[in-house]
C-alpha cells in the first residue's frame, strides 16, 4: 500500500515579516519622494511670484517715470518721502506710488505714520494712485483714496512686500540738450513670513538660513532689483 503525503507550501512568519518590512520601506520612500516633489513645486511657485511681481513693478516704474517730466529729488518734499522703518511715497507728477515695508506690516501695534486707505481696512503693500498734483507727497500722512488706486502686490497666494526702496539722481544725470534725467532705483521685494526674514548689513534684507530659528526655506524668497528710469521721454 502506498501512502500519498499532502504537503501544503506557504510563507513562514519570518518571510511575512520581511515582506511587510520591505513594503513599508517602499511606501515610506514613495511618500517622502512625493513630499519632496511638493516642496520643490511650492518653492518654485514662490520664486515665480517674486520674480514676476518684481519685474512687473520694475517695468511699471520705468514706464511711468519715462512718460513724465523730470522731478527734482533735491527738493524731496514734493516728490519723495521714505521712512525706512515704515514705508514711503514717490510722486512723479502723474502717478504716485505708496508702500509700507514688510517689517511695518508685521508689527503690532500699527505705526501712526503707516500708509493707509481712507475708509478701508485693506493693507497697503505697493499702491499706484492717480495723483497729477503730487498731493500724496505734499502731505505725507494723507490717506489714500481707494478709488482710482490699485495695489500692485495685493494678489497671489504669498504675501509679497517691499522690504527696502531707494531712488537717487545726481547732478550729472540730466542731459542739458534733451532735458532728460536718469534715476537709479533699487528695491527689495519678497515674502514676509512670520519671523523668516531679517535685516543684514544695514538695510539689506535676507531670508534666515536654515540654522536660524524661524527660518522658512520652503517659502521665503527675497530679490533685489536695480533699475534705471529716464524721465522726459514723452508727454505727461
Amino acid at each position: 500500500m502506498s501512502h500519498v503525503v499532502n504537503r501544503q507550501s506557504g510563507f513562514t512568519l519570518v518571510e511575512l515579516m520581511l515582506a511587510m518590512g520591505f513594503v513599508s520601506v517602499l511606501l515610506l520612500a514613495i511618500a517622502m519622494t512625493v513630499i519632496q516633489i511638493g516642496n520643490i513645486y511650492n518653492r518654485g511657485i514662490t520664486f515665480k511670484d517674486v520674480n514676476q511681481d518684481g519685474s512687473s513693478i520694475a517695468n511699471e516704474l520705468q514706464n511711468s517715470i519715462g512718460q513724465t517730466v523730470p522731478f527734482d529729488l533735491t527738493s524731496p518734499d514734493d516728490y519723495y518721502h521714505n521712512d525706512i522703518l515704515v514705508g514711503g511715497r514717490l510722486c512723479t507728477n502723474k502717478y504716485s506710488y505708496i508702500w509700507n515695508y514688510g517689517q511695518e506690516l508685521s508689527s503690532t501695534p500699527m505705526n501712526p505714520n503707516r500708509n493707509v486707505f481712507d475708509g478701508s481696512s485693506s493693507e497697503i503693500h505697493f499702491v499706484k494712485a492717480l495723483d497729477p498734483s503730487n498731493e500724496y507727497c505734499k502731505d505725507p500722512i494723507k490717506k489714500i483714496n481707494p478709488d482710482g488706486s490699485i495695489d500692485l502686490l495685493d494678489s497671489g497666494q504669498h504675501e509679497l512686500v517691499i522690504h527696502s526702496f531707494d531712488i537717487s539722481s545726481s547732478s550729472t544725470s540730466t542731459d542739458p540738450r534733451t532735458g532728460q534725467t536718469l534715476y537709479n532705483i533699487v528695491f527689495q521685494l519678497g515674502t514676509n513670513g512670520n519671523g523668516s526674514v531679517r535685516l543684514d548689513s544695514g538695510t539689506y534684507w535676507i531670508c534666515k538660513p536654515p540654522s536660524e530659528s524661524g527660518s522658512d526655506p520652503l517659502y521665503c524668497s527675497i530679490n533685489q532689483y536695480s533699475i534705471t528710469a529716464r524721465a522726459g521721454n514723452g508727454p505727461i
